[in-house]
Order: C-alpha cells, then structure tokens, then sequence
C-alpha cells in the first residue's frame, strides 16, 4: 500500500479511500468498512442531490475485508462497457475464481463524488481519467459576460481598428510627403538617421523613394504611440469603480435586509451586479423548486374527541388560537372543549 495522487492512479489499481474523500477515478467496489458491504456517498457534484446514496459491494469480493494480503493477490477481470456518458447506468460482469458475477450501478462508485458515513472502503479501477462518466460529461466552459462587457469589448475592438486606419493614414501621408513634396528638402536642417537609405548623410547608399518608403514605416509605429490615447483603457477601471459602488449599496440596503436572522444582502461578486432584474429563463425540474408543500391540518378523531374546523351558525369557519379560553360546539349546553390540544396537534402536522 502507498500513496499517490489521483493523477497516477490507472485502469487496474486498488485504492483504498477514507470518509469525506473524493472518489478520483471510477471503481468497482470492493469491500467497506460497514455492515453488508455498504458505503454512502454524496453526488452532489455529478446531479445536485445531496442526499446520501448507498452502493454495495459483491459478497464474494467483501470477504477480503481489509487484508492486504488478499488484495495483492486479486486477480479478477472486468469486462464492462466501453467509456460512456451515462451517469445512472453501467452494465459489466466480473470473471473471478473461475465464478462469473453480474457488475450493474450500485456496485460503482463514481468520481466526483464524496464517500460519507463510511470509515474506509476498496476499489478497483474501471475508468480514469478522461475516459470516467464526469470526464465524459464536461462539456466547454462558458465564461459568463453582461451585456455591458460585450458592448464595452465590442467598443475598444472598433476604437482599436479605427486606431489602425489612422495611423495607416498617416503613414501614408508621411511616405508622400518625404518623397514627392519637400521632405527630401528637409534634409539640410533634419537629416535622415544614418541607417535610412538616401540620407545626405551618405552613410547609406539608396534613392529617395526607398528612404522615404523606410522612413515612412518606421513612422507608422511613432503614430501608434503618439495616438494611443483614442483606445479608453481606463473605461475598464471606471466600470469596475462604479460595480464595486454598486456592491456597496446593495450591502448597505436595509430593504433587502431579513430581521428574523439577522442576514442582510451580500454582493458576492460584481461582476453580474448589473443583470440583477434581467430575467430571461426560468427552468423548473419538479413541484416544489417554486412553490411550497405546505401540509394544514384539518379534521382529526383522537379519543373519541372531534378536532377541526368549527363552524359559526352562518357556516363560517371559526379560527382557534391559544389565546381563545374555550370553544362550544353546537348547542350552550355541551362541555366547552379547550382550543389547547388543537392548536398542539395543529403545530404537529404542520
């Protein structure tokens, strides 16, 4: 037994995983430290659910226990479907001591997800790597941009071409003016640097067109600097100010504070502050993601006692509270029954 780190392990290998553990490759399980074979483990983070979900080993293989021993000497073979997406399905047979045994889900422990509950377990690697059901289901990351950030990109990009188109400009202007009009002229009081073809410097032999064509590119690179102002670098830090400002007033706000637990709003980033409000989708998976199931209590014979809605001689429904001293039902003359038991049974069901 050794250590490793999970970007070694491979198809093959038996490793041993302890309580709130990460499962690093997807394993046929093996043996556990729990009665009958089982473990728990969370897989939050393959479909949400945080319920615990039990996986149970062959009887055959959880009779190793936790003998090194008899795992070094574990010579089974899998023979399983190829790498797949399905998280919920898994079809297999496991070849071992001339026995052939049936391999299905609840026998896999898939990574990703967290062993709970369970002082150790035993697995043997099935898939690693990018060949596991996680690795399989990732799909490209999206990095999530406001409608300001593409306006603003989409801005500096335009601004950045028009930058370009002036200095192309100039430049242009610049390779006319010194060979045609009188930058060659020039020359008797601002002489061309000695590495610039056609200088009156005579240290580098060329025609004017050639120095001024030189010149000229050169000079594109002088516009670019001289002109690089029109690109507003300083937009990106005026918005994130103006974010961070934004954050704080959404701290700050005694509207969206909640009393009853002293919790008021937190502005974890600042980067969506701005498509707050803006809601395009809503996707619901079931009853209850935007509702509630809310139980009331209605009807109830306990002891030969009614409890449940009393009625007024209008057929009005009465409501009981605590405060009420008693309740008559029907005629003046039965026993007046306390709303005490009620408002308890009440309290219960609900």
């Amino acid at each position: 037994m050794m250590e490793e780190v999970w970007q070694k392990v491979v198809v093959g290998d038996i490793i041993k995983m302890e309580n709130n553990q990460f499962v690093a490759a997807d394993l046929l399980l093996l043996s556990t430290s729990e009665p009958n074979s089982l473990c728990y483990i969370e897989t939050a983070e393959l479909d949400g659910e945080t319920n615990l979900k039990v996986r149970q080993a062959l009887p055959e293989t959880a009779e190793i226990d936790n003998d090194i021993v008899k795992f070094s000497e574990f010579d089974g073979e899998i023979i399983c479907e190829a790498p797949n997406n399905r998280l919920p399905k898994f079809e297999g047979k496991l070849n071992w001591q001339g026995q052939t045994y049936s391999l299905d889900n609840d026998k896999i422990l898939l990574r990703g997800c967290v062993l709970r509950n369970t002082q150790w377990c035993y697995g043997l690697v099935v898939f690693s790597g990018h060949e596991s059901k996680l690795m399989m289901n990732c799909g490209k990351t999206v990095f999530k941009r406001t409608n300001i950030d593409r306006l603003m990109n989409d801005l500096i990009i335009g601004i950045f071409i028009f930058l370009l188109s002036m200095c192309l400009i100039c430049t242009i202007a610049c390779g006319i003016w010194e060979s045609q009009i009188a930058g060659d002229k020039f020359q008797i009081y601002l002489p061309w640097e000695s590495y610039i073809p056609g200088t009156i410097l005579g240290t580098k032999d060329g025609s004017v067109t050639e120095g001024a064509t030189t010149l000229s590119l050169l000079t594109f690179f002088s516009y670019i600097i001289v002109l690089n102002t029109v690109v507003p670098i300083s937009l990106y830090v005026s918005v994130e100010i103006i974010r961070m400002g934004n954050s704080l007033l959404i701290n700050w706000d005694s509207k969206m504070y909640y009393e009853a637990k002293d919790d008021p709003a937190k502005a974890r980033t600042t980067a969506l502050n701005e498509e707050l409000g803006q809601i395009e989708y809503i996707f619901s998976d079931k009853t209850g993601t935007l509702t509630q199931n809310i139980m009331e209590f209605r009807k109830a014979s306990i002891n030969g006692k009614s409890y449940g809605d009393y009625l007024d001689a209008s057929g009005t429904a009465l409501e009981i509270t605590e405060s009420d001293d008693s309740v008559f039902i029907g005629d003046s003359d039965l026993e007046p029954r306390t709303s005490t038991p009620v408002s308890k049974l009440y309290i219960l069901v609900t």
